[in-house]
């Protein structure tokens, strides 16, 4: 049987950042839900050999997705946001994705990010396309969570003052 996408590439030369700083084309809000575009560039060591992206590399460019969207609502990076707010992350419970047409080295692919907030998790649908095309979507589910006198994650109620920043 043969895999999707091929071999994997060099986590070491993972690029998430955005191809230039005004990637960043969308940002709008609407009642509890924010949508953010930016564009990414495959690298050579997203790819296998063949230059086809490893399917693994679209959670790493979603998971940065996800946090580049509190970055910009927020105006603090994920970093900032553990030492500033009540926080201590916001793991990833679920997820589904349909990998539709392969990327390949060089691409420049838009990610769409919708967040969509509950009480204490939210969704996260992600789209990245090509010139147009869906190549792949994405759907997450996260939690807001702080840690307990033990030690350990318990789920929260995403703060209000968080919230008023997405509308």
């Amino acid at each position: 049987m043969r895999r999707p996408y091929g071999l994997a590439g060099s986590a070491a030369q993972r690029r998430l950042r955005p191809t230039s700083i005004n990637s960043y084309s969308c940002f709008s809000q609407r009642r509890m839900t924010l949508t953010f575009n930016r564009t990414v560039r495959i690298e050579w060591g997203d790819c296998d050999p063949a230059g086809i992206i490893f399917y693994p590399r679209y959670f790493e460019i979603f998971d940065a997705s996800t946090a580049l969207v509190f970055e910009k609502a927020l105006g603090m990076t994920k970093l900032q946001m553990l030492k500033n707010l009540e926080f201590s992350g916001f793991p990833l419970v679920r997820t589904h994705a349909r990998f539709l047409r392969p990327t390949r080295f060089g691409d420049d692919v838009v990610v769409e990010s919708t967040i969509s907030f509950g009480r204490s998790s939210f969704k996260v649908e992600h789209r990245l396309s090509l010139n147009g095309t869906t190549c792949v979507e994405c759907s997450e589910t996260r939690v807001w969570v702080l840690r307990d006198a033990n030690g350990r994650f318990r789920s929260h109620p995403v703060p209000q003052a968080v919230l008023a920043k997405f509308g």
